[in-house]
């Protein structure tokens, strides 16, 4: 099967789940005998043009302009509209123009086109503004593909929800369960003399760092040693560091910046709780890396996640920054209960999302468009 990838980001040129899944799932179908091309809009104007990496090509296509953070390229859309050597093309995310480009070489053609759903509503875009686009370009777009791909049932009901009529299916976003492990080794970056709270995304709006702050400040009441450790890089990272400068709280807040994510096990295993108060997600890869490691999870009770973390942490409201408190605080002052957490999220992890089975059923749903 000769499958075009279409997204807008990828491992390891930036660092973050959907970037990473897009990388593995290419590596992976590569590995199996598929001919894999990724296509990706950069700005880096010194970037090659092609590179083969993992068994997989990847082109990269030159930014024209950069409009709110979406990347539109001239060089992409003759790729795309041009394409012809290709059995499926997979597009990932309905957000960025390289996708509406997919799509309107699907309606324009005959190449089939499957699209992953990573997360319905964006974490960064105004609301307002995104809300319209939802209800027009980005329903367009998800109405061209042959079919969606959701990570949950819930995300695929409030797909259907906004008109989307074509065909979804469920596949859900697995983890590598050998790589992220409760046993190996534990990173440096993290004081595992004391209670430590970790915080992984990116420092925009929609991923609610603020109130990760908020909740360690209240935490201080009971733990006056706890540590936040914040894994990411975003727009928001100077005026959270001013935040966290001005209530003092400088020895208890630490910025890692991006980590490598060879690294991510070793800081999952060390944590003592994962904290991710996000407005809206997909579903999130940092649960399942976080479950899998053995580490409890602390998360805002979106639909698509409540059921996961039962009996693997808790589930406050967003922004719900004393409950977010109550909840950490439990599992810190509790071994035994954040030590069956800990084994049930693996359990979970272990039966229920298992990456490559991911890769299996998103590869037999592509061929069976071909």
């Amino acid at each position: 099967m000769r499958i075009l990838r279409v997204s807008h980001w990828l491992y390891p040129d930036e660092i973050g789940g959907g970037e990473y899944h897009v990388h593995a799932m290419s590596r992976d179908q590569a590995a199996m005998g598929h001919d894999v091309t990724v296509l990706k809009v950069t700005d880096d104007v010194d970037r090659v043009r092609r590179e083969t990496r993992h068994g997989y090509e990847i082109v990269y296509c030159p930014t024209t302009v950069n409009l709110l953070k979406n990347e539109i390229s001239v060089t992409a859309a003759r790729r795309i509209l041009g394409a012809k050597e290709f059995d499926v093309i997979h597009a990932h995310s309905h957000f960025y123009f390289s996708t509406n480009l997919a799509a309107l070489k699907r309606w324009l053609g005959d190449i089939p086109l499957a699209i992953t759903n990573h997360s319905l509503y964006s974490q960064s875009a105004p609301d307002r503004l995104f809300s319209y686009y939802l209800k027009t370009i980005g329903r367009w777009t998800l109405n061209s593909a042959d079919v969606v791909f959701c990570y949950t049932d819930a995300e695929r009901e409030a797909t259907r929800e906004i008109g989307v009529t074509t065909d979804i299916e469920v596949i859900t976003n697995g983890v590598d369960a050998e790589k992220f492990h409760p046993d190996g080794l534990t990173s440096e970056l993290i004081d595992d003399d004391v209670p430590s709270v970790l915080f992984v995304g990116r420092l925009v709006e929609g991923k609610g760092p603020h109130h990760a702050i908020d909740a360690i400040e209240r935490l201080q009441a009971d733990h006056p040693n706890v540590r936040l450790y914040m894994v990411g890089s975003g727009p928001l990272r100077e005026e959270l560091e001013a935040d966290v400068a001005a209530r003092g709280l400088e020895s208890t807040v630490e910025f890692l910046g991006l980590v490598d994510y060879d690294d991510m096990p070793k800081i999952f295993r060390t944590a003592d709780v994962l904290l991710l108060p996000s407005r809206a997600e997909g579903f999130p890869r940092v649960v399942m890396e976080a479950m899998a490691s053995g580490t409890p999870v602390v998360c805002t009770d979106l639909d698509q996640i409540v059921n996961v973390v039962s009996g693997a942490g808790a589930t406050v409201e967003w922004g719900d920054t004393e409950g977010m408190c109550t909840a950490v605080k439990c599992l810190l002052n509790n071994d035994k209960t954040r030590e069956e957490y800990g084994r049930n999220g693996r359990k979970t992890v272990e039966a229920e999302f298992s990456w490559s089975e991911t890769v299996e059923e998103t590869s037999r749903e592509l061929l069976e468009l071909c």
